[in-house]
């Protein structure tokens, strides 16, 4: 779940992003960081992935850890562990990436509330928690009934509201 106040703006904000390193993705063909992996490639999106005991992913690099990432990443979605996400998220300051995203569906996912704190504490946004399926365009049957699910029980994120005055 996302944090209350993550906007709908910060989370359209990381997927306008077109080159995104993505944190922790399996070796395994048939977890869901694959399969993303798979669907942003497949959208147009410049996934760079990032898991220090893989040389390769489908024919692209891995990196070791962000900052080895060049050209450097607009954005960085975290498919890690809470415990390594601490770890990726300083990472990420170093790195001078400006977005991160700690994925959730289920559980814990990778959020981890040190990891918000360090984000923010270096002006990074972060969209703590959610998947970025629920959330693309057309996506395909369970994940957009994740987010009307959400939308029905109002814990899809909102736009954020914004004040307008009128001159009298």
């Amino acid at each position: 779940m996302t944090d209350q106040s993550t906007s709908l703006e910060t989370i359209e904000d990381f997927l306008a992003q077109k080159r995104i390193a993505m944190v922790g993705i399996s070796r395994d063909p048939t977890n869901l960081s694959v399969k993303l992996f798979e669907e942003l490639c497949q959208r147009g999106y410049d996934v760079v992935p990032v898991n220090p005991s893989m040389a390769e992913v489908q024919g692209r690099q891995c990196f070791a850890r962000v900052q080895d990432i060049q050209p450097p990443v607009e954005a960085a979605l975290l498919m890690t562990s809470p415990e390594v996400t601490e770890t990726v998220a300083n990472d990420c300051a170093e790195a001078g990436i400006r977005r991160v995203w700690m994925y959730r569906a289920t559980g814990k996912g990778s959020v981890s509330a040190k990891a918000i704190a360090r984000c923010q504490e270096q002006g990074i946004q972060v969209v703590p928690g959610e998947c970025p399926f629920m959330f693309l365009p057309d996506s395909a049957g369970i994940h957009r009934l994740h987010g009307l699910v959400r939308k029905i029980t109002r814990r899809y994120p909102r736009r954020a509201h914004t004040s307008v005055r009128h001159a009298a």
